[in-house]
């Protein structure tokens, strides 16, 4: 992929790519259950040590699949929040 400047890649960073904070955010999870994803191969960090960076396009790819498992595995998720409407 190439870029036309700085600002361009800068726009694209900003875009695509995520902080675990965002992630856990996205996929509505923990940074304990982003740990495991890494660990599991479902998730790829971009840049492993402190910080770590993912491609938006892979967390969006995995949000679908674990909200199927949520709404399988902890249908009381569900039902609690449709009680708090």
């Amino acid at each position: 992929m190439k870029f036309k400047d700085r600002e361009d890649l800068v726009r694209f960073l900003a875009d695509q790519i995520l902080t675990t904070a965002e992630v856990m955010e996205i996929l509505g999870v923990t940074r304990q259950n982003i740990t495991r994803l890494v660990k599991k191969g479902d998730l790829t960090p971009i840049k492993e040590g402190s910080v770590k960076l993912y491609l938006r396009e892979e967390v969006e790819e995995l949000k679908p699949r674990l909200e199927k498992l949520r709404e399988q595995f902890r249908p009381y998720d569900k039902k609690k929040e449709e009680g708090d409407k």
